[in-house]
């Protein structure tokens, strides 16, 4: 197998000539000044006038031109051959054999914008082409270091279980810019780098993308993502400030570590997934102003514009299925796992459409899905601004959460909302409050200090299905005497009766703030 072999980082024309050691020749460009930041790979020193048969491409060819003196059709052609020979640059010593610019050689170069310098003042060129070459050769030894740094910490975070999230910024802090992980539709997965310079690069982000995928230029370095002979995402260092070769090399180097990061993660490493988390993460929390997240949304696909947000929290199923169903509905939308239970969705709908009855679908939907337990879907109302969003997500997920040790018990609708919660809405938000502890503590002790009589579940479905005892017997598969023992167990253990309804109402809140307190 071949050995890789790094490019070597090249010097521009323009930086060759602001050489110290050049500058004490008095370079002027006389041709060719919009092309000074072409590379420069190597310098050649010939005096052949068929040079151009010589070269590789990326050559500044340093001459006095003495083979060429009084021969203007020569000239031209000299130019010429450089040009087809793609040499980064020429350039002539006067004196010997031209006191000044030749005019020829001049209007060739500008017509070929090939880049023509004349020196003014005698100039070895050997002091010239030992700084350039030696500092291709530092310059290609850092980029190979640089690379090997690369590699080597890149793999260390993978073999260590790092998330794709650790990778990035290891990436940005090497590359010194934004750096963008996208998909082929442009929708971006990940981003690293300083917040306010992504956040630059994601608010016209879809333009940029295009722009950065059809050619590389001002520091915007590319690198195909893909296995297999196919692709299936772009890493982009976006601005890069090094030069062009050593952007790609390390832009390179990266690439393999997302692909080795997507290989060991298998099928449940999603970055779309790792996405919609990381976004609705920062929603839920609040420490990130929800119009500072606007960009990351617009890049990640969600429609934002003109747009009516409706914020849910599912309990009973994972990300994965709830993408499914979003895209099978055709329903523009993200959703997230904030926990192993519980999965954040953000649906992002069009001005004219009901909200209300598509939530209730897509719930319906949910709930028709095979799923390993009861399946609650909790919305907050629709919001007309994104600003909205983090205070509909927390209601949400405080909706689930008030609803979610007795789903199985409760008559609950296809979607719930705040005003469906009820006390138990009410006894969550109190839950922290040292009083509320002391009474629950308090009114559930004889049950609590030793609870391997199992009876404190069966109290918690009784009350929540409204003193049922048929329903509560079913949910425990126990049958009607047996269920009447263990009642009598618990009203001897409280000491209290369970027909009375004040006693009862006073433990169902007990019971409410317990397992409030727990979650």
């Amino acid at each position: 197998m071949t050995t890789w072999e790094p490019p070597v980082p090249a010097l521009s024309v323009r930086q060759v000539l602001a050489l110290e050691r050049v500058l004490a020749g008095e370079p002027e460009v006389v041709a060719g000044a919009a092309r000074l930041d072409r590379p420069v790979r190597w310098v050649h020193v010939a005096e052949a006038a068929d040079v151009g048969v010589m070269l590789s491409g990326g050559e500044m060819v340093l001459t006095t031109g003495v083979l060429l003196a009084g021969d203007e059709h020569k000239q031209t052609e000299y130019v010429r051959s450089l040009h087809r020979a793609e040499a980064s640059a020429v350039v002539l010593g006067l004196g010997r054999a031209f006191p000044s610019p030749p005019e020829a050689m001049r209007r060739a170069a500008e017509r070929c914008q090939l880049p023509l310098v004349v020196l003014h003042r005698p100039f070895p060129f050997a002091q010239l082409t030992e700084e350039v070459q030696s500092r291709l050769v530092r310059r290609k030894f850092a980029a190979v270091s640089l690379s090997e740094t690369v590699r080597t910490e890149l793999t260390a975070l993978i073999t260590g279980g790092a998330p794709l999230q650790r990778l990035l910024d290891e990436i940005a802090r090497h590359s010194g810019c934004p750096v963008v992980l996208t998909n082929l539709a442009h929708r971006v997965l990940g981003t690293a780098g300083e917040r306010s310079a992504v956040d630059d690069v994601l608010r016209d982000w879809e333009r940029i993308a295009r722009q950065a995928g059809r050619s590389e230029g001002d520091g915007w370095i590319r690198a195909e993502l893909g296995g297999r002979g196919e692709p299936w995402g772009r890493l982009v260092l976006c601005g890069y400030r090094g030069d062009t070769e050593t952007g790609r090399l390390l832009a390179d180097r990266a690439a393999e570590a997302l692909v080795l990061h997507r290989m060991l993660g298998g099928a449940d490493c999603s970055w779309e997934g790792q996405s919609a988390l990381s976004l609705l993460t920062d929603l839920v929390g609040g420490a990130v102003p929800a119009r500072h997240l606007l960009p990351r949304a617009r890049a990640a696909g969600l429609p934002v514009n003109r747009r009516t947000f409706v914020p849910l929290v599912v309990r009973g199923h994972r990300a994965a299925p709830l993408d499914r169903t979003l895209r099978l509905l055709g329903l523009p939308g993200i959703a997230g796992e904030l926990s192993a239970t519980v999965t954040a969705v953000l649906l992002s709908l069009a001005r004219d459409q009901d909200a209300e009855a598509l939530t209730a679908h897509f719930a319906a939907r949910l709930r028709s899905e095979p799923a390993d337990g009861p399946v609650v879907v909790a919305a907050a109302a629709a919001r007309a601004s994104f600003d909205d969003v983090p205070a509909g997500l927390r209601e949400a997920r405080h909706v689930a959460d008030a609803v979610a040790d007795d789903a199985a018990a409760l008559d609950l609708p296809p979607v719930v909302r705040l005003r469906d919660v009820h006390l138990r809405g009410l006894v969550r938000l109190l839950r922290d409050d040292p009083q509320v502890q002391s009474f629950a503590e308090r009114e559930l002790s004889g049950l609590l200090r030793d609870p391997g009589e199992d009876l404190l579940p069966v109290l918690r479905t009784y009350l929540a299905t409204g003193r049922n005892k048929s329903r509560t017997a079913q949910l425990h598969h126990v049958s009607r005497p047996a269920l009447y023992r263990r009642l009598e167990a618990i009203q001897i253990r409280l000491g209290v009766d369970l027909d009375d309804f004040e006693q009862a109402a006073s433990l169902h809140i007990a019971l409410l703030a317990h397992d409030a307190q727990q979650r």
